[in-house]
């Protein structure tokens, strides 16, 4: 595996890490912008909608240059936004701030993904992905709780700042350990960028994607209340069982990741099937300690893990450039969105238990966004760019 996409995972590390960093402050935040705790909560949601839609306008913004130019741009958007945010002196300047690193984590996340394919040969290019997203899997794991601790012995500005040195340390092993890539193949105009969309299979593609990290967090955003609410445990005990949902999700990523090559298709349809069965054991039996932990970790191990199968699927039905790697991780952060804010709305209505039933329904979506690649006699994981070098070989 070429050193570049452990670096480019490191990359991956600081964004997840400022994503999520939010979460762990909340009350020291809401108390030194004098704010509630739900309006720091609408941090999140500001990171996340700044992803989802404006990552791929930034995306063809630095679709001219070259690869690594492209990312030492996003570092340093990035860069700035985390000292906006760690130097914020009001609500809204760290509203601002979060929108700016939201928007330049999505579009690195599409340039890296675009990346790991140019410097992997086609059959390993899965594990690649696997490696470099699992950037993402020990940004939940170790990201969190790190930040988190800083933030309470420091204070809260103390962990954007940590996470600005992070992005330094990020950026300066990009700049000598990633080598200099031309633009991917068929990439550098816009109009070939945006020509793949008319494919209409492209956006089912996508759609499946959502489904599966929407039913994914529809249990994960409610982890908390639902392990000590219904299951019982107390408060003390749950950040150690998240710490073990997380390195679940590091497991199942790096086995999904030598599937996914081969068997794209499958390991999604596995996947979803098992997570419906985990949320549905999940909702059935929470208010049983030992069920509700099996089951907890069941969807880390299935659930985020998807990813390098969903993404080399993408890659295969598209392609391989930015552009669809940021519009497909828009989708993902749409399954976000949806997860927790749906699933929020259904607890006001029906109780704690409900999130994971919606996440069961997610996930037979999910199953029914498969069922035309199901039915199709020929491989799915073949896109048309790829159909004339087989014809040519078999000739």
């Amino acid at each position: 595996m070429p050193r570049a996409v452990y670096v480019l995972a490191l990359g991956v590390f600081a964004m997840v890490t400022s994503e999520f960093v939010v979460a762990g402050l909340m009350p020291q935040m809401a108390d030194g912008l004098h704010v509630t705790i739900p309006q720091i909560g609408y941090l999140i949601t500001a990171f996340a909608v700044a992803m989802a839609f404006g990552g791929p306008f930034l995306t063809v913004a630095v679709t001219k240059l070259r690869p690594k130019q492209a990312l030492s741009v996003l570092f340093a958007v990035f860069l700035a936004g985390n000292v906006l945010a760690a130097t914020a002196s009001d609500y809204a300047v760290m509203v601002v701030a979060r929108v700016i690193t939201g928007v330049a984590s999505q579009a690195f996340f599409g340039v890296s993904l675009s990346m790991c394919a140019q410097l992997t040969r086609p059959e390993v290019r899965g594990r690649a992905i696997a490696v470099t997203l699992n950037g993402l899997m020990l940004g939940t794991l170790l990201g969190l709780p790190l930040s988190t601790l800083i933030g309470e012995h420091l204070g809260w500005r103390a962990a954007f700042w940590a996470i600005a040195v992070l992005t330094v340390i990020a950026a300066l092993c990009t700049a000598v350990g990633v080598p200099k890539l031309d633009h991917a193949e068929g990439g550098g105009s816009l109009r070939q960028e945006l020509g793949v969309f008319r494919n209409r299979t492209l956006w089912r593609v996508l759609s499946t994607s959502t489904c599966v990290i929407g039913a994914t967090f529809c249990a994960f955003s409610y982890l908390n209340p639902i392990l000590t609410e219904v299951t019982g445990f107390a408060a003390g005990t749950v950040p150690l069982l998240l710490i073990a949902y997380g390195a679940a999700t590091v497991i199942g990523n790096s086995i999904v990741g030598r599937l996914a090559d081969r068997h794209a298709l499958p390991v999604l349809l596995c996947g979803l099937v098992l997570n419906f069965f985990f949320l549905v054991g999940f909702a059935l039996l929470a208010h049983l300690s030992v069920p509700a932990v099996i089951f907890m970790l069941g969807i880390g191990l299935v659930g985020v893990t998807m990813n390098p199968a969903m993404v080399t699927r993408v890659q295969r039905t598209g392609n391989a450039r930015p552009l669809v790697n940021t519009i497909h991780s828009s989708f993902i952060t749409f399954g976000i969105v949806i997860g927790s804010s749906v699933g929020g709305v259904a607890i006001g209505h029906f109780g704690l238990r409900s999130p994971l039933w919606l996440g069961a329904a997610m996930a037979l979506a999910g199953v029914a966004t498969l069922v035309p690649d199901l039915l199709r006699r020929e491989r799915p994981d073949h896109t048309p760019e790829e159909m004339p070098r087989k014809v040519a070989i078999r000739a």
